[in-house]
């Protein structure tokens, strides 16, 4: 997988995870459809999303590119 694929995929997923844990998203959107038993457990889910994106994230800003440095080299040659 690109570099740039990783890190738009783990900051989207962080910032959706983030805006459903920290703020009251899902809690009126499950109560308007009729889960609102549900919202007791988001945590388990939501909290544990929030830092498997966090953790993608920080992978793919370290990641190394395979190649790169010779890439540069092969073109002047």
């Amino acid at each position: 997988m690109k570099k740039s694929t990783l890190l738009k995929t783990g900051i989207i997923g962080t910032a959706i995870a983030a805006l459903c844990c920290f703020t009251p998203v899902l809690v009126i959107l499950f109560g308007a459809v009729g889960l609102s038993a549900w919202v007791g457990h988001l945590d388990a889910i939501l909290l544990p999303a929030l830092g498997f994106f966090l953790v993608l994230v920080i992978y793919s800003l370290f990641k190394k590119d395979k190649g790169s440095c010779c890439d540069a080299d092969s073109k002047d040659a």
